[in-house]
């Protein structure tokens, strides 16, 4: 016991200052430079207040995008054919399943997600574009950003042998949202705000250094919003 005092206390300054190392992250950008394309491609970064997504237009007719059919799910045409938006977001496979019915994980498995586990991708079909607020961030990019976007999100789905996305679950929270087989591992470095932070980086798109909360994503992505 007195070793692992002693361990205990030895550990804890240097775990602090990682903490706040991670959290400065939240006030430093990545593309400071970033400004909207008036004319540009509408994306909306959102947040439930603990998790972030992206939200893409489920059609983008100057790069030839339509997630729709990407997703590959014949069926799907029907039902969200008229719709206008979808939302991408990655995260632990056992925290999103746990959460079904708005149930919140159990303990073992918040715990569990600060290790290496499976990933999956949350897919979310919107009617309309999403209405700005304070966990809303509305944002014009350009095609070539976009085209950036785009392709982060597309490769963070694991493919079969076949090449095709992997459905997971034939159902989500709501009639409009599935979940797919990820790539990756999730674990504390690397959540599901990192990813989406991630992803706009990788586009050039204002983004923090680092973010390990929502609103270190909502932060940045409205920074940029503002220019």
């Amino acid at each position: 016991m007195r070793l692992l005092s002693r361990t205990f206390r030895l550990l804890m300054p240097a775990f602090a200052v990682f903490v706040l190392l991670l959290m400065g992250g939240t006030l430093v950008p990545r593309h400071a430079d970033f400004r909207p394309t008036p004319d540009g491609v509408p994306i909306y970064v959102v947040s439930n207040g603990f998790h972030t997504d992206v939200v893409l237009p489920l059609r983008e007719p100057r790069t030839g995008q339509d997630w729709l059919q990407r997703l590959g799910q014949p069926q799907w045409q029907q039902q969200f054919g008229t719709y206008e938006y979808v939302a991408f977001g990655w995260g632990n496979e056992q925290f999103y399943l746990q959460s079904y019915s708005g149930h919140f994980p159990k303990a073992g498995t918040v715990l569990g997600a600060l290790l290496p586990g499976r990933t999956l991708m949350h897919v979310d079909f919107y009617r309309h574009g999403p209405q700005a607020g304070p966990r809303v961030v509305p944002l014009r990019i350009s095609v070539a950003q976009y085209q950036r976007l785009s392709r982060y999100v597309a490769q963070s789905f694991a493919p079969d042998s076949a090449g095709r996305w992997q459905l997971r679950n034939a159902a989500g929270y709501s009639p409009e949202d599935f979940f797919f087989r990820a790539r990756g591992h999730y674990h504390a470095l690397r959540t599901c705000n990192d990813w989406t932070n991630q992803a706009l980086g990788r586009a050039g798109i204002r983004a923090a250094l680092k973010a390990p909360l929502a609103a270190s994503v909502i932060y940045q992505a409205r920074r940029g919003a503002e220019k």
